[in-house]
């Protein structure tokens, strides 16, 4: 916790950089505008990189977006033309009570963790979250609900800016896969019963209706945990409470079982096969592949094993679906399942974007999946695309956009509302900001 410390000391401090405001007279009135030079902006809607932009803001919004350079030499305004300028990114799977260790007796530690060691473990989560540049995660739940409470207890978005939505815990069958993250109904309870009878106040209902995927047998498929009817219940009780419902779902059936009963999103969707990915593009459900699993269980496994052949193939097969998921039109939010097994909070964005590059995105379009895309699922209306009249929110990270993924780790700046939340150049002469 305490290497984030300097980064959330820098949050609050708006006035950290100098920043030369201009006044100028606009509809007979003065107005304060600030602007920024970029070398370069992806405004997160897939479309091509602009170069040598000059962005203009006004009290909390962009006012102007000028692609013909830095022609107004009077114009004095932040120089950031050595960075590349997009939206806030969006984790849309993680698990914050759980961290990324590989060492078997921490993992099985940290599933039984009390909530005043939970929050110390969110928190420092959280922060490296934020070190990458992500603003918003989504919570795919824990056994006690710690992020929940977490969220409602300790959470402070003026102390932290990262958004934080919940799904508590999940719900799975009875004797099936789910209990670290979830519960089952009671007995002689439904599934649609069961959340409509919770009273948890979360932002998502989570069902998991499938087991993991085997690291010993190839394209091996658990057969469903709910049926069609039991999921469709599920999914019109959740949007009566004004519910979304994120389904963990590998293999055909079980996520066509999902697909058909209308869910919102598809978590994980290992080995499901192109009929699931045409209905998921047709009926406009979001996959979050996270696809970024199976290379952090490579990088800790025997080479010469089954085991390590078999997650090859497992990575490869994903990414072929990722692939595909392109031609179809499916719409692909990034996500991660940061706190499994080598999946580390923050630094797991980096390689979900990798793979989605090396699946065929390019990188607009795989910063599209982070961003906007992310922002969408998670209802999240205050960053995701950089236009005029959007909220002036957005990172600035050294170096091109071919650099990305890896410039990730070289976040410059951070914007908020037209202000700047962190610098990691508060004292540079080079540098100008707001206010």
């Amino acid at each position: 916790m305490k290497k984030y410390l300097p980064i959330l000391r820098l949050i609050l401090s708006e006035k950290s950089l100098l920043f030369h405001t201009i006044k100028v007279r606009f509809q007979g009135r003065m107005s304060d505008m600030k602007f920024i030079d970029a070398g370069w902006l992806i405004d997160g809607s897939g479309g091509p990189v602009l170069k040598n932009v000059r962005i203009g803001t006004e009290k909390e919004s962009i006012v102007s977006i000028n692609e013909s350079g830095f022609k107004d030499p009077s114009i004095k305004a932040a120089d950031l033309s050595l960075c590349t300028i997009l939206p806030p990114l969006v984790d849309s799977h993680v698990h914050l009570c759980m961290s990324g260790t590989v060492d078997p007796f921490v993992r099985k530690k940290q599933l039984d963790i009390n909530f005043a060691d939970a929050k110390v473990v969110i928190s420092n989560h959280i922060a490296q979250h934020l070190s990458h540049g992500v603003l918003a995660v989504r919570d795919g739940g824990d056994k006690y609900a710690h992020s929940l409470r977490y969220l409602n207890e300790c959470h402070d978005i003026m102390e932290s800016p990262v958004k934080i939505k919940v799904s508590g815990k999940a719900w799975h069958k009875a004797g099936r896969y789910g209990g670290l993250i979830g519960r089952p109904p009671e007995k002689n309870c439904s599934l649609a019963q069961a959340i409509k009878n919770c009273s948890d106040k979360i932002d998502y209902i989570k069902i998991v209706n499938s087991g993991l995927n085997s690291l010993k047998e190839f394209s091996k498929e658990t057969g469903p945990q709910f049926s069609i009817k039991e999921l469709s219940d599920a999914v019109k009780i959740a949007e009566r409470l004004g519910l979304k419902v994120m389904v963990h779902a590998n293999g055909k059936k079980p996520v066509e079982f999902a697909l058909v009963s209308g869910c919102h999103s598809i978590e994980h969707g290992f080995f499901m096969g192109d009929e699931n990915l045409g209905l998921m593009a047709k009926k406009n459900i979001i996959w979050v592949p996270t696809a970024c699993t199976m290379k952090a269980y490579l990088e800790h496994m025997e080479k010469k094993s089954v085991e390590y052949d078999v997650t090859c193939m497992n990575l490869e097969h994903q990414l072929k679906q990722i692939e595909n998921a392109r031609k179809y039109g499916v719409t692909v939010a990034l996500g991660t399942d940061s706190g499994s097994t080598g999946v580390h909070h923050g630094l797991a964005v980096k390689e979900e974007l990798n793979l989605l590059i090396t699946a065929g995105y390019s990188v607009p379009e795989a910063v599209k999946c982070a961003t906007f895309n992310g922002a969408e699922l998670l209802g999240i209306n205050e960053f995701g695309h950089i236009a005029r009249g959007e909220p002036a929110t957005f990172i600035a990270i050294e170096g091109m956009p071919s650099d990305i993924p890896s410039s990730l780790s070289s976040i410059k700046a951070i914007f908020i509302n037209g202000r700047i939340r962190y610098s990691d150049q508060a004292k540079s002469k080079d540098y100008c900001a707001w206010d």
